[in-house]
C-alpha cells in the first residue's frame, strides 16, 4: 500500500499539492469559527446527581444556586450610602435581564441571613444571581455582564466571580494563551529545524505539514460541534500535537529520503524507499498514538472526549500529509531539498571547518550505546531507581475539581480575585455551599426542620438555610425564606467552612449524606460536583488503561513480530510516566516552584489532567519506540540473528535514529513547553508534564535504558510463540525488500 501511495505521489505531485492546498484553504475557512462553537465545561457527567440538582434548582426554585457573584467593595463600608446605591443598581440591572434569575443581595436580604453575604471586615458585600442556559450561553452572558456592570464608581468597586465568570475568564485566557504559545513555538521550532536539517528548504517542510494538520483538525472539530459538545481546551492539543507529530513524521521521512539520496538512489527511487521504510514507521506510530488518545473517548465527560476527537483527527491528518503530501513535495524538490544550506556559512561565522562524514561506528550515539550495553545491568538498575525516586511523590497524589484557582494569580481575571476574597474574607464561601434537594417533598415543616438541625451538627458546617428556618449547631437561630419550599419539593443550602475540593470536603459530604432525611435527598454544589467527577473518572480508568495496553501490545507485535518487545515498551512507558506524574505532584500539588510558574497550589491535582497526560504521553512515547525499533529491526533482519548481531543491531539502530528522535523530542518539547506560558494551571501542568516526559523518554529511556534491556534480553527480544510467529508471517506486515541503488533505473525510468 505504501509503495502504491509513493508511486502516486511521484507520478502526480502537482495534482496532489494543488488538492492539498485547496483542502487546507477550505478547512481553514470553515474551521475558523470552531472556537465560538466550543464549550468551556465538561468536567462532570450530564447524568451526575449534582448536575441534576443544579437543573432542579434552576427549574423549580428560580435558580437559587448562584453561578454569578458580584463583589461590591467600598472603603467606607458595605453599609455606606454609595455601596448601598450600587448594590440596588446591580440588583435592578440583573433583574431587568431575561437571562438572569434568582437575584439576591446583602442589601435586600433580612438579617441574620444577610450577614453571610458581608465580609468579615464589613467593607465588601455580595450580589448573587443565576444565569440560565448551558455553559456556553452562561459564560457569554457573564462576559456581557462584566462589561456592563464591573468597574469603580464613586469609590465603590464591582468585581465579578462565580462559576459562569470563571468559565468566561478561562475561555478568554485560553484563547490568548493559544496565540502566545503558537507565537513562541513556531519560530523556535523553525530555528531548531534549520539547525537539524541544515537547510532552510528542508526545515520548512515539517511546519507546512503541521499547519495542514491543524487546519484540517479545526474543520473536523467545527463539524463535530454540530452534533456534540466539544471542549475549547481541545484547541491546545490540536496545535501542540499537530505541530509536534508533523515535525516528528516529516523529520523521519525527510531524513530517510536524504539518506537514500546520499546512498546513490535517484530522486523517485529515494522518495519511494523513504515512504516504504520511514512511511511504514510513521503509519505504525500514528496508529499507536491515535489508539492511545482514542481511549479518552470511554470517559463520560465531554472535556476528555474532546481530546479524543482532536487527537485522533490531528494524528490522522499529520500522518496522511506525511506519507502523501510530503513525498509529492520531495519529488518536486529533488536535490533542492538541501538548498539554502546554512551549515557552511554558520560554520565560517563560528570559525569551524566543515566536518567530513565520520564512520557510523565512530559517531556519538554508536559509541555511547556500545558503552551502555557493556555495562547493561548497572545502567538499567541506576536509571530504574532514579525514575522510581522521581516518581515517588505520586504515591501521595490527591485529586479535586477545578475552580477559579486554575487561573493564575497574575492572570487578568476578576473571577480569581473574587474567589480569593470569598475564601479569605467571608465567614463562609457561598460558592462552596452544598445544595440539597428533596424532590417532591410533601412532609411536615417539623420533619424538614429536624433534618436541617441534624445537618447543622456536622463538623465544618457554618449553618443550614431551609424554608422553615436557619439552623446552626443543631439549633434554629432565625426564620428561613419560604421560597425554599413549593409544590415541587424543598431544598436546603449548607454553608461550609471547609474547602469542598479537599479530602475534608469529601468527608463532610459523606457525613451530610449520612444524616437521615425525610425523603431521599439529592446533593449538589461544589463538594458533590467534585465527588461525582472523581467517581465518573474512577469508574472508566480501568477500561481506558486496558484498551491502551491491549492496543499498544497488538500494534507493536504486528510491527516487530515479537512478544517481549511490546511488553518491554509498556513497562518503560509506565516508568517514564511515573516519573512525570511524581514531578507534577511535587510542583502543582505541593506548591514547589509555584512562584516561578505563577500557579497556586491547592493541595490537589485536577483529576482529568493525569488521565489526559497518560494517554497523550503513552502515545508519544510509543512514537519514539516505533522509530527506534524500526531501524533496529531492519538491521536485525539483515543480520545472522545471533546474540552478537542483536547487540550490533541495537547499536546501529540507535546510531542511525538517535539524532533524529532526540531532535524530534527537542522540537516536541519546545511545542509542549510553550503551553507552560499559559495562565491556566492545568494547561501549564499538561505542557510541563509532557515536556519532561518527552525529554526523559528520548534520552534516559530510548537512548540508555532501552538499549541496556535489549542487551540483557539478547535474541529473546525477537521471540514469539510459534502460533503467533506464524500469524505474524501470514498477515504479511513485513517490509518489502530494499531496492538497491543499482536497480534505481527500474523506478526512475518513468521520469
Amino acid at each position: 500500500m505504501l509503495v502504491r501511495i509513493a508511486h502516486a505521489a511521484t507520478r502526480h505531485p502537482r495534482t496532489i499539492l494543488l488538492a492539498a492546498a485547496l483542502l487546507a484553504v477550505l478547512c481553514g475557512v470553515f474551521g475558523a469559527s470552531a472556537t465560538s462553537h466550543m464549550k468551556t465545561g465538561g468536567f462532570t457527567s450530564g447524568d451526575a446527581e449534582s448536575t441534576r440538582v443544579a437543573q432542579l434548582i434552576a427549574d423549580n426554585f428560580g435558580g437559587a444556586q448562584p453561578n454569578i457573584i458580584l463583589l461590591v467593595s467600598a472603603e467606607a463600608g458595605a453599609d455606606s450610602p454609595a455601596a448601598r446605591a450600587t448594590g440596588a443598581r446591580l440588583v435592578d440591572s440583573l433583574r431587568a435581564r431575561g437571562d438572569v434569575i434568582g437575584v439576591q443581595s446583602y442589601w435586600n436580604t433580612p438579617q441574620p441571613l444577610a450577614a453571610a453575604l458581608r465580609s468579615k471586615d464589613n467593607k465588601s458585600a455580595l450580589v448573587l444571581g443565576y444565569i440560565t442556559g448551558d455553559e456556553t450561553a452562561a459564560q457569554e452572558v457573564a462576559g456581557d455582564i462584566a462589561d456592563q456592570l464591573t468597574g469603580t464608581t464613586d469609590g465603590v468597586t464591582v468585581d465579578q466571580g462565580g462559576l459562569s465568570s470563571v468559565y468566561h475568564d478561562v475561555n478568554t485566557q485560553i484563547t490568548h494563551d493559544l496565540a502566545v504559545a503558537e507565537g513562541v513555538a513556531i519560530p523556535l521550532s523553525f530555528i531548531v529545524l534549520v539547525l537539524v536539517f541544515g537547510s532552510l528548504v528542508a526545515a520548512m517542510l515539517p511546519l507546512a505539514v503541521g499547519i495542514f494538520a491543524i487546519l484540517t483538525t479545526l474543520a473536523i472539530l467545527r463539524t463535530l460541534t454540530v452534533f456534540t459538545d466539544v471542549s475549547i481546551f481541545a484547541l491546545n492539543l490540536t496545535t501542540a500535537l499537530g505541530l509536534a507529530l508533523a515535525i516528528d513524521y516529516s523529520l523521519f521521512i525527510v531524513s530517510r529520503y536524504r539518506e537514500e539520496l546520499a546512498n546513490g538512489l535517484a530522486v523517485e527511487a529515494a522518495v519511494v524507499r523513504a515512504v516504504q521504510t520511514a512511511g511504514r514507521t510513521v503509519l505504525y506510530s500514528a496508529l499507536t498514538v491515535a489508539l492511545s488518545v482514542a481511549a479518552l473517548g470511554v470517559f463520560n465527560l465531554y472535556f476528555l472526549k474532546s481530546f479524543a476527537y482532536a487527537g485522533v483527527a490531528v494524528v490522522a491528518a499529520a500522518a496522511a500529509a506525511s506519507i502523501l503530501i510530503l513525498p509529492a513535495v520531495l519529488m518536486l524538490l529533488g536535490e533542492r531539498v538541501n538548498a539554502a544550506d546554512v551549515r557552511k556559512p554558520l560554520g565560517r561565522l563560528l570559525g569551524r571547518a566543515p566536518r567530513a562524514d565520520v564512520p557510523l561506528e565512530e559517531t556519538f550515539w554508536y559509541r555511547t550505546v556500545s558503552r551502555v550495553m557493556r555495562h547493561a545491568a548497572p545502567v538499567a538498575i541506576a536509571i530504574i531507581v532514579l525514575l522510581l525516586a522521581v516518581g515517588s511523590p505520586f504515591l501521595s497524589v490527591k485529586f479535586g475539581y477545578p475552580d477559579d484557582r486554575v487561573l493564575n494569580a497574575n492572570a487578568a481575571a476578576t473571577s480569581r480575585e473574587v474567589g480569593d476574597a470569598l475564601r479569605n474574607d467571608f465567614a463562609a464561601d457561598v460558592a462552596a455551599n452544598t445544595t440539597i434537594v428533596l424532590d417532591g417533598y410533601r412532609g411536615s415543616p417539623a420533619a424538614l426542620g429536624d433534618y436541617a438541625a441534624g445537618l447543622s451538627k456536622v463538623e465544618g458546617v457554618a449553618g443550614v438555610l431551609s424554608g422553615v428556618g436557619v439552623y446552626s449547631g443543631g439549633m434554629k437561630v432565625s426564620a428561613g425564606p419560604p421560597t425554599m419550599s413549593n409544590n415541587t419539593g424543598a431544598f436546603l443550602t449548607v454553608a461550609t467552612t471547609v474547602d469542598p475540593f479537599t479530602a475534608a470536603g469529601k468527608t463532610q459530604l459523606a457525613q451530610l449524606r449520612a444524616v437521615p432525611s425525610p425523603v431521599p435527598a439529592l446533593f449538589g454544589g461544589a463538594a458533590a460536583t467534585n465527588v461525582d467527577a472523581l467517581d465518573a473518572l474512577g469508574a472508566r480508568i480501568p477500561l481506558a488503561g486496558a484498551l491502551i495496553v491491549l492496543a499498544t501490545f497488538v500494534v507493536l507485535f504486528l510491527f516487530t513480530g515479537s512478544v517481549l518487545l511490546p511488553l518491554k515498551a509498556l513497562a518503560l512507558n509506565t516508568l517514564s510516566l511515573t516519573a512525570a506524574f511524581g514531578t507534577m505532584v511535587w510542583i502543582f500539588q505541593d506548591g514547589h516552584l509555584s512562584s516561578l510558574l505563577g500557579s497556586s497550589a491547592t493541595g490537589y491535582l485536577v483529576p482529568t489532567m493525569p488521565i489526559l497526560m497518560f494517554c497523550l504521553a503513552f502515545g508519544m512515547s510509543m512514537d519514539y519506540e516505533v522509530f527506534l525499533l524500526s531501524r533496529i529491526r531492519e538491521e536485525w533482519l539483515a543480520s545472522g540473528r545471533t546474540a552478537a548481531d542483536n547487540v550490533r543491531a541495537v547499536a546501529i539502530g540507535v546510531a542511525r535514529t538517535g539524532r533524529i528522535f532526540t531532535a524530534a523530542a527537542l522540537l516536541m518539547a519546545i511545542i509542549m513547553a510553550a503551553m507552560v506560558t499559559s495562565k491556566v494551571s492545568f494547561i501549564q501542568m499538561m505542557g510541563l508534564g509532557l515536556t519532561l516526559t518527552v525529554l526523559a523518554d528520548a534520552t534516559l529511556i530510548r537512548g540508555l535504558l532501552a538499549p541496556a534491556l535489549m542487551r540483557l534480553m539478547g535474541t529473546a527480544n525477537w521471540w514469539a510463540p510459534a502460533p503467533l510467529a506464524r500469524l505474524h508471517a501470514k498477515i504479511g506486515l513485513s517490509e518489502e525488500p530494499v531496492v538497491p541503488a543499482s536497480d534505481e533505473h527500474t523506478l526512475a525510468g518513468r521520469r
